[in-house]
């Protein structure tokens, strides 16, 4: 019989529709006092419930003590073993001490949900020594170990089971306290061991690039995005140097890392929130998104940009996002990806999109 471990990190995420980008240290605190809510318990819930192994007799198992872990898998069918335990409030060291325990107690893999500081922690515990699913729930997750989804987590397990073949994925060190002051400072951390089903892990972020031609095809993008701006519309840009290049035209500072709003060529409101796009969206009649994939994984939603949630997006037509990519990056994806935490948000997003690519040039893509 095979042991599962599980250990859910419950404050992943919870920055991201506040604006916070991240959740790390004693930002929590700002979090909840800003009215974050947990995010990880319908993480979890969507990969148990997406399990459709024939044999569960065939495994179990070996989960974190109450909201770690036990909390969601005692309200199923599956066979469980509870290990260790934990305080009210839990940390990082809870988070690698659990690991570490799963491994004493010959664990054959460990699935954990969180982002990419759990990824660390993970990786600080056990190195290699076992293979990981990594379900995304955080706010940064730019490290290549990350599953697209919940859902794909729970096919990745399967495939685990059915016995798949290992690939190492990398784990990336965010500098917490650049991001939060709108800088992306990144470096390899360490490798974790996951099980091969490519087209369902993320893939790593990757730079959009610094040349020549890459800048003159970022300004190329925004001069024919200015000139095709409505009047009295209010624009929501979306994080990245892409659409950074639409405001450094226009003369106004844009957070590098946020979502900014501008109406009239002029600056609005700078690095919103989910509350505060959802007033400006009561406030104002007509409402665009521009964003723009991330590099090496595709995601257009649920990446990098949290502060766009289900709830914001439900009140967005899908022909007023603007999608924005270099040539360059988009040749490098074979698809656009959405990750916003709810089914129905993301099956409005999915299908064929054009994507802007250059000045009056445009790219059919599909997004998944």
């Amino acid at each position: 019989m095979k042991k599962i471990g599980l250990i859910i990190n419950p404050i992943a995420g919870m920055g991201g529709s506040v604006g916070l980008k991240g959740t790390d240290g004693k930002i929590i605190k700002k979090a909840i006092q800003l009215g974050a809510k947990p995010v990880t318990p319908d993480r979890i819930r969507t990969f148990l419930t997406n399990i459709e192994y024939d044999d569960e007799a065939s495994f179990v198992f070996i989960v974190a003590p109450g909201k770690m872990g036990e909390d969601y898998v005692k309200n199923t069918t599956f066979k469980y073993e509870i290990l260790g335990n934990i305080e009210d409030q839990t940390t990082a060291e809870d988070t690698k001490r659990l690991a570490m325990k799963m491994v004493k107690a010959d664990i054959d893999l460990l699935v954990f949900c969180g982002g990419d500081g759990t990824a660390r922690d993970i990786f600080d515990a056990i190195d290699m020594k076992i293979p990981v699913i990594a379900i995304p729930s955080g706010v940064k997750m730019f490290s290549s170990v990350f599953t697209i989804n919940p859902i794909a987590a729970s096919n990745i397990l399967e495939s685990f089971l059915e016995g798949t073949e290992l690939v190492e994925q990398e784990v990336l060190d965010i500098d917490e306290q650049a991001f939060r002051e709108d800088k992306l400072d990144s470096k390899l951390y360490g490798y974790l061991k996951v099980p091969k089903v490519k087209h369902l892990l993320q893939g790593g972020k990757k730079s959009s690039g610094s040349k020549q031609s890459i800048l003159e095809n970022k300004n190329n993008i925004a001069k024919y995005v200015i000139e095709h701006m409505e009047e009295d519309v209010l624009y929501l840009l979306g994080p990245g140097t892409t659409v950074k290049t639409i405001s450094d035209r226009l003369n106004i500072s844009k957070s590098l890392l946020g979502i900014d709003s501008i109406r009239n060529k002029a600056l609005v409101k700078k690095d919103l929130n989910e509350e505060g796009i959802l007033g400006l969206i009561n406030e104002y009649h007509d409402i665009k998104i521009v964003v723009s994939p991330i590099g090496g994984q595709g995601f257009i939603f649920g990446r990098g940009n949290k502060q766009f949630t289900p709830k914001v997006l439900k009140k967005i037509a899908c022909e007023d996002i603007s999608i924005i990519s270099t040539e360059e990056k988009l040749s490098n994806l074979d698809q656009l990806r959405v990750d916003t935490g709810d089914i129905k948000t993301d099956d409005k997003l999915k299908g064929y999109k054009e994507v802007i690519v250059g000045y009056d040039k445009r790219e059919l893509i599909e997004v998944k």
